[in-house]
């Protein structure tokens, strides 16, 4: 497989690129993955990048958005910080992807039985985690299907903050960043948010 050229990149829909993701992840639920060279993709990307697509996930070990979406180099922008939260940085490394270098998908991908979730669920103070952490706050206090046992040892509601994390997340990447959303009224991206489950490996899109 060859990495992207701006030609190829530039013929890449929204949709097309999603399609992509989500085509990438049955291959790595099948164990089929694409055959790539990759030190020739090192060579093909030495002078360029093109990459159709910006995956904002966890640092998590299991969560490597180029592996569970069998992507090679040169294919993704991956960003990646516990708990998928959002800051200025993060906002302007998506607005960098999208606005100058013509990525065409944002995915805000969470996890199922996140750490870091699990830690804001415990209320968890230690150095800079505590300020970390208290990013994923609102997300549980919108989580209110959860009556009793709200904490990180009940993964139902762990994975069920997870999610609304993802979404907080993506309102907002649209809140906050005018040029990604004038981007995606525009039709020129679109924003996604999927959850990984680390036990099966499948990627669930919403």
């Amino acid at each position: 497989m060859w990495a992207h050229t701006k030609e190829t990149q530039d013929k890449i829909t929204p949709k097309q690129a999603l399609e992509f993701l989500k085509e990438g992840n049955i291959r790595f639920l099948s164990n089929l993955k694409v055959n790539r060279n990759l030190l020739m993709q090192v060579n093909q990307t030495s002078e360029g990048q093109f990459p159709f697509a910006t995956v904002l996930s966890c640092i998590d070990s299991r969560t490597s958005a180029e592996l569970i979406f069998d992507q090679g180099l040169g294919d993704i922008f991956s960003i990646r910080i516990a708990g998928n939260i959002l800051n200025d940085d993060i906002l302007g490394s998506m607005e960098y992807a999208c606005g100058v270098a013509n990525s065409k998908v944002i995915v805000v991908l969470g996890h199922t039985r996140c750490g870091a979730v699990i830690s804001a669920c415990d209320k968890v103070k230690l150095g800079h985690i505590t300020g970390l952490l208290s990013k994923i706050n609102p997300a549980i206090e919108n989580e209110t299907t959860t009556a009793s046992e709200r904490n990180g040892q009940n993964f139902s509601f762990v994975n069920k903050v997870s999610k609304i994390n993802v979404g907080l997340t993506i309102d907002q990447i649209r809140q906050k960043s005018p040029i990604l959303s004038d981007l995606e009224k525009a039709g020129k991206i679109t924003i996604a948010g999927g959850i990984y489950d680390v036990e099966t490996g499948e990627v669930t899109f919403f």
